[in-house]
Order: C-alpha cells, then structure tokens, then sequence
C-alpha cells in the first residue's frame, strides 16, 4: 500500500476510533464497531496496530506528535532553552486542552479497567515530560534558571501553566480557549516559572 494511501486510511480509523469512543465510551469500544464506522477490515485494523490498546496508544502518540517533534528538534539542534520554553507553551497547552485530548480524557475517567488513563499516561505526559526536563536541564546548565529536582521544575512549569484548566475543559466548566488567550497564558505562565525558578 503507498504510504499516502496507508496514511489516509490510518486518518479514517483514527476519526472512526474517535467517533465510536464517545458513542460508547472504552470500555465498550471495539476494534470490530471501529472498523465498521471506518469501512475497514478488522485484520487492518489488528495488522496496523495489534489490539485496541495498541490503537489507542497510537492516537495519544499522534497527538502528542507535534510537541514532541518541537522537542526533540530544540534538543538536537542546541536551540536556546529558553525559546524553546517560549515555543513549547501554547502547543503544549492547545494539545493538552484540544477537542481530542478532552475525548480520550473524559474516557479514562469513565473507564473502570483504567487501561485508558494509563496509554495516556504513558504516551502522553510520560513521554512529553522527560523531554521538558532536558531542556529545563540545559537552561540550569546555561546559569538562566536554578533547581535542585528536575521533575520538581518539571512539575511546576505544568502547574502554573495548565493547572486546572484542562480538567475543567474535561468536566465541561471551561469553555475553549482562542489562540490568543493560550499564548497569553503561556507566556504568563514561562514569566512566573522564571521567577521562580531564577538564579
């Protein structure tokens, strides 16, 4: 199959995985109403991504992709740290408060086996995070910031720059919010963590 026929098919089944998820929440999703919804055979399906975990897992890493995609890059180019924190805020917080995000949240809340929260744990924030401590890590190096904990730092960036918000997106108390609204908070929240965090 080409590679961007494979791709538009992969889009078609991940939209179905999406759809059929909150029709009927985890638990309940299979890869067989999956495939239906997509037009696509089930052996696709288990050929591509093995079982329904599998599939999940690759809609949590596709959507983390662009946020890890800026960090991997940053890193290996030597890019300023302190950009890249710059850079790296409003992504994070549009992927982290995004239509998607809310879904694939709001079902491993309702998912009693927990096998949900954990690709999510494990594809998101576990694989994100790491990657902010390397940056944050470098910014110590350079003398521009002061910790003694990397997963302390790590740890209060996110918190003063998502907070609350996104599971008050997941429970329906925050509306979205528009670009310029992220980019504010994002900077606010970069300001605060450098004086926090400040030699």
């Amino acid at each position: 199959m080409r590679e961007e026929t494979r791709a538009a098919r992969q889009d078609q089944i991940e939209q179905a995985a999406y759809a059929v998820l909150e029709e009927k929440g985890y638990a309940a999703t299979s890869m067989l109403a999956i495939a239906k919804r997509a037009r696509a055979s089930n052996e696709t399906l288990y050929n591509w991504y093995g079982d329904k975990t599998g599939l999940f897992r690759a809609l949590v890493m596709r959507n983390a992709d662009t946020v890890r995609s800026l960090l991997e890059v940053s890193l290996a180019s030597g890019a300023p740290p302190l950009e890249t924190l710059r850079v790296l805020g409003p992504q994070l917080l549009e992927l982290l408060i995004s239509p998607r995000a809310v879904q694939l949240n709001r079902a491993a809340a309702a998912d009693p086996t927990g096998e949900l929260g954990a690709v999510i744990a494990e594809r998101g924030r576990e694989s994100v995070a790491p990657l902010i401590g390397d940056v944050l890590v470098r910014a110590k190096t350079e003398g521009l910031i002061g910790f003694e904990e990397v997963s302390d730092a790590i740890g209060l960036y996110l918190d003063l720059l998502v907070g609350d918000l996104q599971i008050r997106r997941v429970i329906g108390r925050q509306p979205p919010l528009d670009e310029a609204a992220i980019a504010a908070r994002a900077e606010r929240a970069l300001q605060r963590f450098l004086r926090l965090s400040g030699q």
